[in-house]
C-alpha cells in the first residue's frame, strides 16, 4: 500500500483554506488536471461529486463523496469501478499568528495495472502541485500576512 503526504504552513488561517478546499466546483479554475467538477446532490455536510481528471492523455471519469468537517478536517471517498481504493484527506491545523498547517494525504490504489504504474510516477509531484496550486488560489483571494 501505497501512501502519498505532503504538509505545508501556510499564512492564512484555516477557515480560508478549508473553504478553498471545500469549494470543489472551482478545481478546474486553478487546479492543474483538473478539467471538470461538479456537486451532483448535496447532503448537509456531504458532497456527492462527479470529477474528471486528466494525467497526460489520460482522462479519469469518478464519483466520490466528499465530507466536511469544518474547519478542521475534509474526507473525500470513492466506491467509483475505476478504483480499489481512493481516501484523500485534508488537515488543517492552526498555527502561530493565524496560520494554517495544511496536510494532505491520498491513498490511492486503481484497479488497472497500467493505470495504476502512470499514477505512480505523478502522484507525489501532483498532490504536491496542487497544495502549490491551493496556496497560490489563496494568495490571490486573501490579503497575504507579513511574515
Amino acid at each position: 500500500m501505497k501512501i502519498d503526504r505532503v504538509s505545508r504552513w501556510l499564512p492564512f488561517n484555516c477557515e480560508q483554506i478549508f473553504d478553498l478546499a471545500a469549494d470543489v466546483e472551482r478545481y478546474p479554475e486553478f487546479l492543474p488536471g483538473w478539467m471538470s467538477a461538479r456537486v451532483g446532490m448535496r447532503e448537509g455536510e456531504v458532497l456527492h461529486v462527479e470529477q474528471v481528471i486528466g494525467v497526460g492523455p489520460v482522462r479519469l471519469r469518478f464519483e466520490s463523496r466528499t465530507v466536511l468537517h469544518r474547519p478542521e478536517r475534509i474526507d473525500v471517498t470513492s466506491c467509483d469501478r475505476l478504483f480499489r481504493r481512493y481516501n484523500l484527506t485534508w488537515l488543517f491545523a492552526p498555527g502561530p499568528a493565524g496560520s494554517c498547517n495544511l496536510s494532505v494525504t491520498v491513498d490511492l490504489e486503481l484497479r488497472s495495472w497500467l493505470l495504476q504504474q502512470v499514477v505512480d510516477r505523478v502522484l507525489q509531484p501532483s498532490i504536491e502541485g496542487a497544495v502549490d496550486a491551493f496556496e497560490a488560489r489563496a494568495n490571490r483571494l486573501y490579503v497575504r500576512r507579513e511574515a
